[in-house]
């Protein structure tokens, strides 16, 4: 019964509280994201005020062969944007901004 009781307090004190883990750094960048966002970017698909997703990628991929790695949602100059991370075939990561409202592309960094 002690040895339970052991094993049972050496497990407890290994698990880390709640309170002091870490947060991973975001190196300054924005914060986007949370099922809200979601919501509000398949409303606006919806209701024609946003291209959807797949449309974005498929003028990236016709521009641009390779994948996509990630994308977010945000703003660009005022306007809702997504933020395309593409990888190319040889390797290279793109960022591309994409106005969410005509599907047009407004930068794209790195590569």
């Amino acid at each position: 019964m002690k040895r339970l009781l052991l094993i049972a307090a050496l497990m407890t004190a290994a698990v880390p509280a709640v309170g002091s883990a870490q947060r991973y750094p975001d190196y300054g960048r924005p914060a986007y994201g949370g099922r809200g966002d979601q919501d509000a970017a398949r409303d606006a698909v919806r209701g024609g005020r946003q291209v959807p997703l797949s449309t974005v990628i498929a003028n990236i991929a016709a521009r641009t062969p390779g994948r996509q790695l990630n994308t977010t949602q945000g703003e660009a100059g005022g306007r809702p944007a997504y933020f395309v991370q593409w990888q190319t075939h040889d390797g290279r990561v793109i960022i591309f901004v994409v106005d969410a409202q005509s599907g047009q592309i407004i930068s794209r960094q790195g590569g």
